[in-house]
């Protein structure tokens, strides 16, 4: 799996996101495009620390993510239609342009983090490596962008 921490697939994606417009259509989902480009933001915002999960990680749940987390990263393209936890689903009008912009900004911001070595804890997943962090953004990015066909 590709990497935000590497160059030509933070350049990759980059590219692809500016080429989303406005009136670009899914292939399969609920979300338009500015929903998307929204719904992309949050895992960076978890990796900030501004949105936690909104139930409680007792033991079963965190034996239960322990073993889905490697799907986070591996190189196997997630089905479509994966349910998501409700802190990630944007079911309301956004502007587009204003989210394009915002994911941009946050890839950039993202990718720059690519010397940190110490990173906070998931809040359901627990412990990630600088690599995974890379990649699984980079998986999540690539998915709804195929989503949209770019």
């Amino acid at each position: 799996m590709k990497s935000l921490f590497e160059t030509e697939a933070f350049e990759e994606i980059k590219t692809r996101i500016n080429n989303l417009e406005g009136q670009t259509k899914a292939t399969w989902g609920k979300m338009n495009v500015g929903q998307m480009a929204k719904h992309c933001q949050v895992p960076f915002e978890v990796i900030n620390g501004n949105i936690k999960p909104s139930f409680k990680v007792g033991f079963l749940k965190k034996l239960m993510f322990s073993m889905m987390k490697p799907m986070m990263y591996n190189d196997k393209l997630w089905r479509h239609n994966v349910p998501t936890g409700k802190e990630f689903v944007i079911d309301y009008d956004v502007n587009f342009n204003q989210e394009k912009i915002n994911l941009l900004a946050m890839v950039d911001q993202f990718h720059y983090r690519k010397n940190q070595e110490e990173w906070n804890p998931h809040p359901i997943f627990g412990n990630f490596k600088k690599e995974q962090w890379g990649k699984m953004n980079y998986k999540h990015l690539d998915h709804h962008l195929r989503q949209f066909g770019v």
